[in-house]
């Protein structure tokens, strides 16, 4: 459309019973710092872990976001192509939602605009938290990866000096936010082997 702002446009945020669900939560305080429209989709074992993982409320996660859905909610805005979006990133995902993206078994909301980010060719970040891996939690990631989804597993790296574990979630939460296009500064990006070396040397132990 002539004139339309892209960058405007609301991310999806899906956060599912996943272990790692501070991931979810973080995501939305970055994108909530950086003026960026976010649309929260929480399922119901999600709101289960955010009570054993972390001190946070299910009202104060969801008022970091400026759209609320019940999952439940099949008839929701984002539960239609005609409805723009920027795209998806489900933070954690669990492999039953994986499952369900993977075989287009459209039971809530979640799995539905995860669908229609695919048909429609918007950017769909799985952030699957699962180990070890069996050969049936891989056929549905080449499955999904088959369909559009982009499978990013929340991996710590190390190249960037790690000084907590907020900074190994801030870099995985950075690589997800580069695939929908989203500007961030999340983590230092490695610039080359060389320039590395010289910055280590610049800073103290």
């Amino acid at each position: 459309m002539p004139g339309h702002d892209a960058s405007r446009l609301p991310l999806i945020v899906a956060i599912t019973g996943a272990t790692g669900v501070i991931y979810g939560v973080e995501l939305l305080r970055v994108l909530k710092e950086l003026g960026q429209p976010t649309h929260l989709i929480l399922s119901e074992a999600a709101g289960m872990n955010l009570a054993i993982e972390t001190d946070c409320s299910l009202d104060e996660v969801r008022a970091l976001a400026d759209v609320v859905y019940n999952n439940k909610d099949v008839g929701a805005a984002v539960a239609s192509g005609s409805f723009r979006t920027r795209g998806m990133i489900v933070a954690p995902c669990t492999v039953k939602t994986l499952s369900a993206i993977a075989n287009s078994f459209t039971y809530n909301l979640v799995v539905r605009a995860a669908d229609v980010q695919l048909k429609e060719g918007r950017k769909l970040v799985l952030m699957v938290r699962e180990t070890p891996l069996h050969k049936g939690h891989l056929d549905l990631m080449a499955r999904a990866a088959d369909c559009g989804a982009v499978i990013l597993p929340p991996m710590p790296a190390f190249y960037h000096r790690p000084k907590s574990i907020m900074d190994l979630i801030h870099q995985s939460l950075g690589k997800a936010l580069d695939q929908v296009g989203i500007e961030h500064d999340l983590f230092r990006r490695w610039t080359g082997h060389g320039e590395e070396t010289r910055e280590s040397r610049r800073t103290p132990a």
